[in-house]
C-alpha cells in the first residue's frame, strides 16, 4: 500500500529533550526526509528545558507517573519553552540543512486535541483525543516536514483551552492517526534496558509488567505506555533508541504486540 505523497513508508520520529541538544540530530533528521520526502512527521519534547524554566520562575517541577504535573503558570511556562524555544530552534537548524520545516504546535488548527487526564493528580495535562491528519496530509503531501510541540487544543471548555500532553502520547496518537508503518521514540539511550542490558524486542505483555513491576520509571514508563497505546492502535512497529537509529532500522529497541524479550 502506498502512503501519502506516493511513498511507501510512513514514519513519526518524537524527539525527547536531550537529543535535541545533540549537534547530530538535524543531520539525521535531514539525511531521512531527502531519502523520502513526504514521508515524515517528528514530534518534540523538551522536559530539561521546561524545567529550567520553571527554575527561572520559582516554580519546582513536580512528576507523577512519567507525567509533569501542569498548573496554568506550569502551563505558560510549557508554552514557551515547547511551541517556543524548542520547536523553533529544530526548525531553524533543518531549514539550515536546506529541509522544508515547517513548526506547528498542537494548539495550530486544532492539530491535536485532548481530554484532562486526571486534573486532581496533573493539573492541566490532557490525553491526545483527535489528530487533524487533513492538515498533516496537506504538508506531507507537499514535500513539507512537520515539526510539532505536543501543546494542544483542549476539546473540554471546562479545562480552558490548552493542555499539556506528554510529547510521546502526542506522537503515538499522531503515528494511529495516520496508520504509519513506525514510531520511533528517539532518548539518549541505544534501548530499553532489562536487568541492565538492552534488548532488541520487547512484546506488549513484557513492556506492560516493566511499567507495572516498577522496572521501567519516569520517562522510560511514558514511553512504553505511548508504545503500548500506539501498538493497541494498529501501529505494527515501534522502537526506543537514540539518534543514531533514524538511519538504522536495526538499531533499538523493536516493540510489537506478540512476540517476547531478546537481548
Amino acid at each position: 500500500m502506498r502512503g501519502i505523497a506516493g511513498v511507501t513508508t510512513i514514519r513519526v520520529i518524537k524527539v525527547g529533550g536531550r537529543p535535541q541538544l545533540d549537534a547530530t540530530l538535524p543531520a539525521a533528521l535531514a539525511a531521512a526526509h531527502r531519502e523520502s520526502p513526504g514521508s515524515l512527521v517528528v514530534v518534540h519534547g523538551g522536559g530539561d528545558e521546561v524545567s529550567t524554566l520553571q527554575t527561572l520562575h520559582g516554580v519546582v517541577a513536580q512528576f507523577s507517573g512519567g507525567r509533569r504535573v501542569t498548573s496554568a503558570l506550569d502551563l505558560e511556562i510549557v508554552r514557551m519553552a515547547l511551541s517556543g524555544a524548542a520547536n523553533k530552534r529544530l526548525v531553524s537548524a533543518l531549514n539550515d540543512a536546506a529541509v522544508p520545516a515547517v513548526g506547528l504546535s498542537g494548539e495550530d488548527a486544532g492539530l491535536l486535541l485532548a481530554t484532562p487526564t486526571d486534573r486532581a493528580r496533573l493539573g492541566l495535562v490532557g490525553t491526545p483525543s483527535g489528530v487533524n491528519i487533513a492538515l498533516l496530509r496537506h504538508l506531507l503531501a507537499g514535500g513539507y516536514l512537520p515539526v510539532l510541540s505536543p501543546v494542544s487544543r483542549s476539546d473540554d471548555p471546562t479545562a480552558g483551552p490548552t493542555l499539556n500532553v506528554n510529547g510521546d502520547d502526542a506522537a503515538a496518537a499522531i503515528a494511529v492517526a495516520l496508520s504509519v508503518d513506525e514510531l520511533l521514540l528517539v532518548s539518549d539511550v541505544e534501548g530499553v534496558r532489562v536487568r541492565g542490558v538492552s534488548v532488541t524486542h520487547l512484546d506488549a505483555d513484557a513492556a506492560l509488567q516493566m511499567v507495572e513491576d516498577g522496572t521501567a520509571a519516569g520517562g522510560m514508563a511514558a514511553k512504553l505506555q505511548a508504545a503500548l497505546a500506539a501498538l493497541e492502535g494498529g501501529v505494527a512497529r515501534v522502537r526506543i533508541s537514540d539518534i543514531a537509529a533514524i538511519g538504522r532500522p536495526d538499531r533499538g529497541t523493536v516493540l510489537t504486540r506478540v512476540g517476547s524479550v531478546c537481548a
